[in-house]
């Protein structure tokens, strides 16, 4: 459990990123542990496709045969294209399943054929993580896509993996309800999946009041790598080994099975909303103004930085939501708080969700700590990017003690490994007194090929033996997106 200073005042829940930066699982006793992702290096496809160079096992179904088993399985069927490909690795064949009986059928003949899945939704954040080691077939949950039920008296929503979340939006909206993920959209990208979301584990801004898809998700259906289907939490009798499946599955990115359905509780839409935003001069004062809006009575819904680049004024922006007749009296509370230079509007700053999160090309870095420590990691940034030679935009979640940096595309790979390994040495390193072993956390979300070869982008592996356990049970072949996750699980 994340104690309330490192979650930045996060009362009563578990934030999902805490200072390992990885998202959190509850095994049968209750204990946690990091994503729930575990495998095993090296790894390759039973399948025997050519699908990456150096990959070897036993020799598999002729191609044909291959494709009849899973055309028998799934309608939608069809051979990959370049576009198909998940960081250069290309797979052999796309399923698109419609129905759940029908995902369960198709994981089952490529279980029988001994075929390496990754499950795919919009895509957008498919070349997160590591490659996978071996790619036979994507499971497209495009066609998944029914609002099975919006319980709107309940709160609940049950839905299957391929809605969108514009539309999910949309949907709930009209009910004046909200799933509060406010996900930052990659520029030139889709606006993502329910089961792409729950499978990044990623949030918005409002992760300080609400929450990660974990701490939403109450229920969800799984297909397991052998084709079973699992279910656990609300709206189901049956539970499996006694798992928090949606904890579990939370942050996987596809390594223990397929999503393919998620009960989230839902919030009521807020009446009235309103920002207020201050320019700081320097990181010490940035801090400071984040530090007294999180701890402060005016209960604020979201507090983000944005900063563009070294040297470049530090933003920060307080959001305020609640009933018309309050939300005034919490503004120039916070205003006060703040001081003299802070604005209000009842719209976001435009750089609001659009900052270095929501980076489309590039390298992107998470960077997770304890929220008491912002000071300390905003000035280490600034001197590691200078040591470096890189000049990256940050944003993001202090409150929550989330923060991301992007470095553009430009930037030579030596250099971002440069700045990756210095980064690390100074969050990871060991804090002052009354703090945990570790301040926290470096992950390389997306980086380039190049970027890719010169670092480790999920650092060290804490809890890696209890990961690798998880990940035999719930996949013992070693199938579902292999090498994906940290320490090549």
């Amino acid at each position: 459990m994340t104690s309330q200073r490192a979650t930045g005042g996060q009362t009563g829940r578990a934030a999902q990123t805490g200072p390992t930066g990885r998202s959190s699982l509850t095994g049968p006793t209750g204990q946690s542990d990091q994503a729930g992702q575990s495998g095993q290096a090296g790894q390759t496809s039973q399948a025997g496709q050519a699908n990456q160079a150096g990959a070897t096992g036993p020799p598999g179904p002729a191609p044909d045969a291959a494709q009849a088993a899973l055309a028998a399985a799934c309608a939608d069927l069809r051979r990959a294209g370049p576009a198909d490909a998940i960081a250069s690795v290309l797979p052999s064949w796309v399923a698109a399943p419609a129905t759940i009986a029908e995902a369960a059928a198709t994981m089952r003949a490529a279980a029988g054929l001994g075929l390496t899945v990754v499950p795919r939704g919009t895509g957008s954040r498919l070349a997160w993580g590591l490659p996978p080691r071996s790619c036979d077939l994507v499971i497209d949950t495009g066609r998944l896509d029914q609002v099975l039920e919006h319980a709107s008296g309940d709160w609940i929503a049950r839905l299957q993996a391929g809605v969108r979340m514009d539309r999910l939006a949309e949907v709930l909206g009209r009910a004046g309800q909200q799933l509060s993920l406010d996900v930052p959209v990659p520029a030139g990208g889709a606006a993502g999946t329910v089961g792409g979301v729950l499978a990044t584990g990623m949030a918005g801004p409002r992760r300080l009041r609400y929450g990660t898809p974990r701490d939403l998700v109450i229920g969800i259906t799984v297909v397991r790598a052998d084709g079973q289907l699992a279910r656990s939490g609300g709206k189901v009798v049956k539970n499996v080994a006694g798992y928090d499946l949606g904890k579990l599955f939370a942050g996987s990115f596809g390594t223990l099975g397929l999503i393919v359905e998620a009960t989230f509780r839902l919030h009521p839409r807020p009446a009235a909303t309103a920002y207020v935003t201050l320019e700081c001069g320097s990181t010490g004062e940035a801090a400071d103004a984040v530090g007294a809006a999180v701890e402060s009575q005016l209960q604020a819904s979201a507090v983000e930085i944005d900063r563009p680049g070294l040297g470049a004024p530090v933003r920060v922006s307080v959001l305020l939501e609640g009933n018309p007749a309050g939300v005034p009296e919490r503004v120039t509370g916070m205003r006060e708080l703040l001081g003299g230079g802070a604005a209000a509007a009842g719209q976001p700053p435009a750089w609001w969700g659009r900052g270095a999160a929501a980076a489309g090309d590039g390298t992107l870095i998470r960077i997770a700590f304890w929220s008491g420590g912002l000071r300390d990691v905003l000035d280490g940034l600034d001197a590691v990017a200078a040591a470096a030679g890189v000049d990256p935009a940050i944003g993001g979640s202090p409150g929550a003690g989330v923060l991301y940096a992007a470095v553009d595309s430009l930037t030579e790979a030596e250099a971002v490994a440069r700045f990756v390994a210095m980064l690390r040495a100074d969050v990871e390193r060991a804090p002052g007194a009354g703090y945990p072993p570790a301040r926290g956390s470096v992950v390389v979300l997306n980086a380039s090929p190049p970027v890719r070869a010169a670092v480790d982008v999920w650092g060290p592996v804490p809890g890696a033996a209890l990961m690798r356990s998880v990940k035999d049970q719930f996949d013992p072949g070693h199938r579902m997106a292999p090498g994906r996750f940290a320490g090549g699980i």
